[in-house]
């Protein structure tokens, strides 16, 4: 959701791989500045509890620590202190086993922060200690949906609902006339609000698909009427514009319930995600259906061999035009596309063709709606009462949008919940995180350049409270689905946020590469072809930390929305709506534009990360923008659709950027190079405009120049052997002039002394010669046959010497080659 530049400490290439950099800045290494949070400054304080007494707390600045818990404090009723979370020295201790900061060994300039690591993991430990204590542990804690909301109970339904400013409460409906004077909820110490209704004849009592509200008295005796807050589907009346959402009790019968009948897939080496909005995936101007998605938009994902599908939007919003970024009702499957059993239909097609399921989810804050959302439940409360902080705390300036109080209790029972009914309800596969820079800082990336300086990361504006928060989100999710991926949305590239949580990071698989398409726009926007260096895109792509793992992209939904252009449009302009027929020869905007938006997108999977996402109808080149209906457009949805008839047509150009498409993520299904920690630039020649680099095994050669052919490319590689063309933009099924030969056999040269990189070729052991085309990338693998071949008798030539020296043994006794290799057969070489 947010944009911007990412920092991190660069990755280098060498012969062994990628290796740390120094810090960007010296100095911040050097700095004596670290967070100190100190108890001998704190001074007792009375604080005001839940249950209306009082107890004294130590606090220094805006945090406490509580002297002891009392017995009266434990858990009634099966439910927890509904306070602010507050650190509990009966715990750990500061220093309890967090003196080995993982983190720190792995980048020694975070040495200075130290403190701040070992502080945040304390409370990281406390408060699952809490947790674990009073619910049970986190796995039964994030069971929330189980005692809130609607739930099924002998004889009856149970509904819970969390409201501790509310003076009385009722539920109201269809199931009795919206009068909720015979339903009256009865509150208890923590501010939870319950009822039983028994069912009557055998039947529900809360009839299914039925609307449901929640209905109390704030304290200035004024009756509202909200969503439940755990509800699991709202839907608006589609013939009333602008018509506030109803809460529906969903609870279908048993023949209506969609069973599962695919397991998981198993996770991926690395993920190749489609990120992909259900609503506009229609070729028509209007929403598309979650069936009519898997239906017809799961096989294309499929047959261009993506791994994963990452679905936006599917968390209810009441506004479509927030591309599901203001959620209003974080339990219920948006109703737009079809209610919560069509959901569980796509998502089991998708495991169906091997596609995981990651959802784009929300935590970083929700809708400021206070008629359909959780927004409506904190009129008059106070900070301990409330999902959002008060005042300006809680509020999101350019959002427009309501901000989570994290060190609540029942906002974490909430949030992780949420989390675990998405995973084990509809079997989703792991998560995008949205906006976590926002959750990371208490400016919330506002007006904030990130430089690299690590003070920017970790001092008083980083908010612990989120950090925390996330770190029990990644425990609970890898706990209840080891496979699970999830991925933080973070622009400002905060050191630790894809390590374990074990060793003091903040427990993401992976965080977005920001930074390469604002890169990519910068050059297609503001330079001439000849001006693009070929240093600061490599530097660019590889600009990550070690060990922390990231998704590149090109482009996504950012850089398709309105106001904004693919990188197809960027490139081809008003040629996409004339110069795109394969019947008349391609005129030069066009020639070049798909040429280079096969460059951008392969150059950025190969070398900008562990994963790789592109966004749907990107991968051919989807001409124009998207725009949801909204005032400004009339409420058109004109431009909130996919075009995938452009694609499909023979005779259009737009087939061959999706042949290519599909022809890179093969690449990697066979070689699996996206997975491989073998990342070495070798060469980035600014005169020849070509880049050249490792991935695993392959050798890549990316030549940008608009004019210059080069015959006979020296190249630089690892292994010796016998290498071919594995993959090349130019070929003609790929919309390019057929110019490299995939039949010829390229064989290496040693270079310089073995074992001294510097007197190597580019400090590569061995080299060979390609022929590469302008604005065209080759991909050469070596010989399965010739590399087995080496391999064996390198060990061979090992084994045998070893078997000279200690044995003596006499190698006339083997008169044969075949001897030979039965000899080897044997070795543990072969």
């Amino acid at each position: 959701m947010s944009r911007g530049t990412e920092f991190g400490a660069k990755m280098l290439g060498s012969s062994s791989g990628l290796l740390p950099a120094p810090p960007l800045l010296p100095s911040v290494a050097n700095s004596k500045w670290a967070i100190r949070y100190k108890r001998c400054t704190a001074k007792e304080k009375p604080v005001r509890l839940p249950s209306g007494r009082s107890k004294k707390l130590l606090c220094h600045g805006r945090f406490c620590f509580p002297l002891r818990i009392s017995n009266n404090d434990r858990v009634r009723r099966g439910f927890a202190i509904s306070a602010v979370l507050t650190d509990d020295p009966t715990m750990t201790t500061v220093g309890d086993g967090m003196e080995n900061i993982g983190l720190v060994s792995i980048d020694p300039g975070l040495e200075s922060f130290k403190d701040h690591f070992r502080y945040r993991m304390k409370r990281y430990v406390d408060q699952k200690k809490l947790i674990e204590r009073y619910e049970g542990g986190l796995e039964e804690f994030a069971l929330g949906y189980q005692k809130f909301g609607f739930n099924r109970d002998e004889g009856g339904i149970v509904y819970r609902e969390w409201a501790p400013a509310a003076q009385e409460a009722q539920i109201i409906g269809d199931f009795n006339g919206w009068d909720g004077s015979n339903h009256r909820m009865e509150k208890n110490e923590f501010g939870v609000w319950s009822i039983k209704i028994s069912d009557s004849g055998g039947n529900p009592a809360i009839p299914h698909n039925s609307r449901v509200k929640f209905r109390f008295m704030q304290g200035n005796g004024v009756w509202v009427d909200r969503i439940p807050a755990w509800i699991k589907y709202a839907t608006v009346d589609p013939a009333n514009f602008g018509a506030p959402y109803d809460g529906v009790y969903w609870d279908p019968p048993t023949s209506e319930r969609y069973e599962f009948k695919f397991p998981r897939p198993p996770k991926p080496n690395a993920p190749r995600i489609y990120e992909a909005h259900v609503g506009m995936s229609s070729s028509e101007p209007r929403v598309n259906s979650y069936r009519e998605f898997a239906d017809n938009v799961l096989p294309r994902i499929r047959a261009n061999n993506y791994n994963t599908v990452q679905l936006m939007a599917v968390i209810e919003h009441s506004y479509y035009a927030s591309f599901g970024y203001h959620v209003t009702n974080f339990f219920a499957v948006s109703s737009r596309s079809g209610n919560p059993e069509d959901l569980k239909y796509l998502i089991d097609k998708a495991h169906s063709l091997g596609l995981r399921v990651l959802m784009d989810v929300v935590h970083s804050h929700a809708s400021n709606n206070v008629t359909d959302g959780l927004n409506g439940f904190d009129i008059g409360q106070g900070a301990q009462e409330s999902y959002f902080h008060t005042g300006d705390r809680g509020y999101h300036n350019l959002w427009d949008s309501r901000l989570f109080n994290y060190a609540n209790w029942e906002v974490l029972r909430f949030l992780l919940s949420n989390l675990r009914w998405w995973l084990e309800e509809f079997k989703f596969d792991g998560f995008r995180f949205d906006g976590v820079t926002s959750m990371l800082y208490h400016h919330h990336g506002i007006n904030m350049a990130f430089t690299g300086d690590y003070n920017e990361y970790f001092s008083e504006a980083t908010d612990v409270d989120a950090v925390v928060y996330l770190m029990l989100a990644n425990y609970l999710i890898h706990n209840i689905l080891p496979d699970a991926t999830v991925i933080a949305e973070d622009v400002s590239g905060m050191p630790g946020l894809g390590c374990p949580v074990s060793e003091g990071g903040v427990g993401f698989d992976y965080r977005l590469a920001m930074a390469i398409p604002d890169k990519w726009i910068d050059y297609l926007k503001n330079k001439s072809d000849l001006e693009w260096s070929m240093n600061e895109i490599s530097l660019s792509l590889t600009n990550r930390r070690y060990t922390e793992k990231c998704v590149a992209y090109a482009e996504s939904h950012d850089q398709s929305i309105v106001g904004d252009k693919t990188i197809a449009f960027i490139l081809m302009d008003k040629e996409m709506y004339s110069g795109m027929s394969c019947l008349t020869e391609a005129p030069p905007a066009v020639d070049r534009g798909i040429a280079l938006h096969k460059m951008i997108h392969f150059i950025t999977m190969a070398l900008g990360g562990e994963g790789h996402l592109n966004f749907m109808g990107n991968e051919f080149g989807h001409p124009e923008w998207i725009d949801f209906p909204r005032e400004g457009n009339g409420w058109s949805y004109e431009m909130c659709r996919r075009q995938w008839n452009l694609v499909d047509m023979e005779h259009l150009r737009y087939k061959f950027m999706n042949a290519f498409d599909r022809a890179m993520n093969l690449l990697d299904e066979k070689y699996s190079f996206l997975a491989s920690t073998k990342q070495i630039v070798s060469s980035t020649n600014e005169e020849d405009k070509v880049i050249v680099f490792e991935r695993g095994d392959l050798v890549f050669v990316f030549n940008f120049h608009p004019e210059k052919t080069y015959d006979g490319y020296k190249v630089g590689c690892d292994l010796p052997g016998k290498y071919r063309v594995a993959l090349d933009s130019d070929a003609l099924e790929f919309g390019g002039h057929g110019r490299v030969g995939h039949d010829a056999d390229h064989f290496t040269s040693p270079e310089g002394i073995p074992g001294v990189p510097e007197t190597n070729f580019n400090n590569r052991p061995n080299s060979f010669k390609v022929l590469s085309p302008a604005r065209t990338c080759v991909v050469s693998s070596i010989s399965f046959y010739f590399r087995f071949t080496y391999v064996r008798l390198l060990c061979l030539s090992v084994f045998l010497t070893s078997l000279i020296l200690e044995k003596g043994t006499n190698l006339s006794n083997y008169s044969h080659t075949s001897d030979l290799l039965e000899l080897d057969s044997s070795s543990s070489c072969s």
